[in-house]
């Protein structure tokens, strides 16, 4: 099989990628058992449930928190995606002239993401959803960032058109969109959860008007194939080719299946012809 053949081993990005991954969907899974434990025994808040528990509570606000602060300084760590704000990070290419063909619907994502937590926050606040749901939407986004970086994003495929992360116009936004349903759950930790992120993605916007040119590939080799740190774009195509084989194994065993049943039925229709 060719992607055993052309293997690529995963980078340390890609690594923490999928560590990340890992502990935020256990986090959404033990948040959405607590969640029907309280619901269905006593009915009692999730965050009040939490608050007896503030050693976990605190765990969960300073992983976050963390990997904000983080963000706004250089990391081998994290994906050239968000780190080609950096001034360190530039690489110029020689080119002056900035190709961003996916910047004018960035408005349009951005719309679509209002609305739609808007009409969650409405359902908030005619009392149809709880603190509770706005924490496991938050918890649910957590964990499809994630997929959109490791296996597809529906952003990058329908919306802004771009070659890959390293490209993405709108990478920093992730903690932004990640914490929006926050901003409906008045409580310290998750609204200053929802300020970092709101700060981070005022960071990436000031960057970006500043010093376009780093987030363009026609004028930053840091964003080049050749440059990436991630090589995620391999991953997904080794995901891709074994997703086909699996389908054309599958296809194989249900066509010999139909084939044997098919021979089995004609036996057995000649069995009862005879005498």
């Amino acid at each position: 099989m060719d992607h055993v053949k052309h293997r690529v081993r995963l980078t340390p990005v890609s690594v923490f990628h999928y560590v990340r991954l890992v502990y935020r969907s256990l986090l959404f899974l033990g948040l959405f058992i607590l969640y029907l434990s309280c619901r269905l025994r006593s009915g009692e808040d999730v965050f009040t449930a939490m608050e007896r528990r503030p050693l976990i509570l605190i765990l969960v606000w300073a992983v976050f928190a963390t990997e904000m602060i983080l963000r706004f300084f250089p990391s081998g760590l994290e994906s050239p995606g968000c780190q080609k704000q950096f001034a360190r990070n530039y690489i110029k290419t020689g080119k002056t002239h900035i190709e961003m063909h996916e910047n004018n619907a960035t408005v349009l994502v951005a719309l679509i993401w209002i609305f739609f937590n808007g009409v969650f926050g409405a359902l908030h606040m005619l009392e149809i959803l709880d603190d509770g749901i706005m924490l496991l939407l938050s918890c649910a986004y957590s964990v499809c960032d994630m997929i959109c970086i490791l296996f597809f994003c529906p952003f990058q495929s329908w919306f802004l058109r771009n070659k890959c992360c390293s490209t993405c116009r709108i990478y920093n936004w992730d903690y932004a969109m990640m914490f929006t349903p926050l901003f409906f759950v008045r409580r310290f930790y998750t609204w200053s959860l929802l300020f970092l992120s709101v700060a981070l993605l005022a960071r990436w916007e000031i960057t970006f008007y500043k010093y376009p040119e780093r987030f363009s590939e026609a004028t930053n080799g840091y964003l080049s194939c050749a440059s990436c740190t991630e090589k995620l774009c391999a991953h997904k195509n080794q995901l891709r080719s074994l997703w086909k084989d699996i389908a054309l194994y599958t296809e194989k065993r249900i066509r010999k299946l139909r084939l044997d049943v098919q021979a089995e039925g004609e036996r057995l229709a000649q069995r009862r012809r005879k005498p």
